[in-house]
């Protein structure tokens, strides 16, 4: 069974690529759902944030208050890593989990692992293969002042913090390019998905 990364710089469409992809046949995880379910209210992962930065960073509600806890690691690299000291093995445990689940029903199944900053934390070795969604800076940023309501300045700042377009597309097996019409995504989509059957199905 392989396992498939995909990933993409902020706003490339990776939601998109990857909903297609589940419609044709593929089990997506997605790491950002990962890292949701691993910090639920009640969980030991948001205990142990709550223990090393605070419960400021906890809701009325009890659960993770996101832009309190960004603004504590925003600019502050201690404070990042050890948020994904906590966090990251406790995605990792569960993104075996439920690979493993999905071995279980279906031995032909093909896992697209949905996760943005491969690059970032150099894993594109526990990868079968990476599909890279590849978008200009600007359009990205384009597109987060315009559908997130983000400041250029705030939009520009979060795609510096990602690797640039050249490293991710250095790891690609398989390249989409988003930045023409949703059609043409697609289409892509479609079109690497017949060559992952064809591979790892024939």
């Amino acid at each position: 069974m392989p396992v498939i990364a995909l990933t993409g710089g902020i706003a490339a469409g990776k939601s998109t690529v990857s909903n297609r992809l589940a419609e044709l046949g593929a089990d997506v995880v997605s790491a950002d759902d990962l890292v949701r379910y691993v910090q639920r209210a009640g969980s030991p992962t948001l205990a142990a944030i709550a223990t090393r930065f605070g419960f400021g960073v906890i809701d009325v509600n009890g659960d993770l208050d996101r832009a309190a806890l960004g603004r504590i690691i925003f600019g502050d690299a201690q404070a990042r890593r050890d948020l994904e000291a906590i966090v990251h093995p406790a995605v990792q445990a569960e993104s075996h989990h439920r690979i493993t689940a999905f071995l279980a029903k279906n031995a032909d199944a093909i896992v697209v692992y949905d996760i943005p900053l491969l690059v970032e934390s150099n894993r594109t070795d526990e990868f079968d293969a990476v599909i890279v969604i590849a978008c200009p800076p600007d359009e990205r940023a384009r597109r987060l002042v315009e559908f997130r309501r983000l400041t250029a300045d705030d939009a520009r700042s979060r795609i510096d913090a990602q690797a640039s377009e050249a490293e991710r597309l250095a790891v690609a097996d398989w390249v989409i390019d988003s930045s023409e019409s949703l059609e043409s995504t697609l289409q892509q989509t479609d079109d690497v998905w017949n060559q992952l059957v064809a591979a790892y199905r024939a």
